[in-house]
């Protein structure tokens, strides 16, 4: 059977649409199957004008295609391992993956390849930490699609990092210390704030936890933020004596040394834009929270501290960090033993 005002044609993907298009109306597009019941019911409804016979609107989509990339990120967001990691890594990685669904959201990743995650690194070779950050969350991403069942391979696992030349946060000398030092005197919030960083050697994110009852009998005890939920760091570490003289001369929180204005204990985030703000009063635009542990550590290594002995002070598993710090170190002491030999007045 032939059936009148019937025409067709294909949109950019390949899909065939048909309509019936009657001269003086406005045509009309068939959604169901050519050949079935209910596309002779449709094409009849049309043609009598029995508009109401047709579903008036298109059923609402859902907001987010599943199989597509930002489909798969919002089951990340919601399962067990993204929710295992610490706050910050929770916060860095979604912002990542957010940047990346901005783009490529509503594009399958069943069809990601490895091509795809090199193309997007290599659009941030100028910023090499920025690109093998969003290759590692991308790695992570895939990893957690194979485990449930997701998908059966890692576009970004053979996708190496690139190179980066940057030694990260800038680490405090001495003289940035002492000008810290002399624009926030003992007793005020800041001097205090340094020497729980430099005096403990810890993050920021476990700063501003630290309070009275994790001191018993001069030893600090506490379990490190920082992957808490999955491979929890527990240390204990001597309250030092420069630490303790400005605890004692500061006021403090009772849950916390450190709080803000309003006397809540602060966030990480909280915490370092209000740090950055002191370095700023005192003149040291390149100083940071995390550059006083960097000083610390190196400060511990030139004093002789072995890498068993950093590892258990900055809470780091394997000896990788703390060998950078103890080469350093010896490299100094040897050049400053052995630059005598360089000296003509030698004999």
């Amino acid at each position: 059977m032939s059936l009148k005002y019937l025409s067709e044609d294909t949109d950019r993907h390949g899909n065939v649409r048909i309509y019936v298009r009657r001269p003086g109306h406005k045509k009309i597009r068939l959604k169901e199957t050519p050949g079935t019941r209910a596309f002779l019911d449709e094409y009849y409804a049309a043609i009598n004008n029995k508009q109401s016979a047709v579903p008036s609107k298109v059923p609402k989509r859902d907001a987010i295609d599943r199989g597509s990339l930002r489909w798969l990120c919002v089951q990340y967001f919601g399962s067990a391992p993204y929710r295992e990691l610490g706050e910050r890594t929770r916060y860095v990685r979604k912002s990542l993956l957010d940047r990346i669904c901005a783009k490529d959201g509503d594009k399958p990743y069943a069809m990601m390849e490895p091509r795809h995650v090199r193309a997007r690194r290599d659009q941030n070779a100028d910023r090499p930490e920025a690109a093998n950050a969003m290759v590692k969350a991308l790695r992570q991403l895939f990893n957690f699609a194979i485990e449930y069942d997701h998908a059966t391979s890692n576009p970004a696992k053979d996708v190496p990092y690139l190179k980066s030349h940057s030694e990260g946060f800038h680490s405090w000398s001495m003289d940035e210390l002492t000008k810290f030092e002399d624009r926030h005197p003992i007793g005020s919030k800041a001097r205090l704030a340094l020497a729980l960083l430099l005096y403990t050697g810890q993050r920021r994110s476990d700063i501003v936890r630290l309070g009275p009852q994790h001191v018993k009998d001069g030893w600090l005890s506490f379990t490190q933020a920082k992957n808490r939920a999955r491979k929890p760091v527990t240390l204990s570490i001597p309250v030092l004596p420069e630490l303790q003289a400005i605890i004692d001369q500061t006021s403090t929180g009772n849950l916390a040394y450190l709080t803000t204005a309003f006397g809540k204990p602060f966030t990480s985030n909280g915490f370092g834009n209000w740090f950055r703000k002191r370095c700023d009063e005192a003149g040291l635009p390149n100083c940071s929270a995390h550059g006083l542990r960097k000083a610390g550590a190196a400060l511990a290594a030139e004093n002789g501290a072995t890498e068993r002995q950093l590892m258990a002070i900055f809470g780091w598993s394997t000896m990788k960090e703390a060998s950078r710090y103890t080469k350093a170190a010896r490299q100094k002491v040897l050049a400053g033993s052995g630059m005598k030999h360089l000296s003509r007045e030698q004999r």
